[in-house]
């Protein structure tokens, strides 16, 4: 990945406040559920911090699979299990509104030519009869 030449200089730092395990849970058939679990710098639980839970599931659509991810408000992993199918169904519509008003700005885009782009006579040609 190409890196801006203004920020070469700058060196990323991890925020050692804000780390978290990933565990990744799936049943090989609907989704998968990625669990966030808070540590502290030296890999303990952090006890002050909540768990995240997300889901992940595929739309299936014509130009191939789009991956669809959801935040699913639980307190434990069971719980997460339980809400799976809703959130999913709220990330499902989430996306579909998405792409709706994608193709909404892109089909109310205006293509304007550059000038100087249409031939003589307007863009059926015509125009002036030259004789050589």
């Amino acid at each position: 990945m190409p890196i801006d030449p203004g920020q070469r200089a700058v060196s990323p730092t991890m925020d050692a406040a804000s780390l978290y395990r990933e565990e990744i849970y799936t049943d090989r058939a609907v989704g998968t559920l990625r669990v966030l679990v808070p540590v502290t710098a030296d890999g303990a639980p952090d006890r002050s911090r909540p768990t995240v839970y997300t889901g992940e599931a595929q739309l299936m659509t014509n130009v191939g699979p789009l991956p669809i991810s959801f935040e699913i408000a639980a307190a434990t992993l069971s719980e997460a299990i339980a809400k799976y199918a809703d959130a999913a169904k709220d990330g499902v519509a989430n996306a579909m509104r998405e792409l709706a008003e994608i193709r909404r700005q892109a089909s109310s885009s205006i293509v304007i030519p550059q000038s100087g782009a249409l031939p003589p006579g307007g863009p059926l040609g015509g125009g002036k009869i030259q004789i050589p």
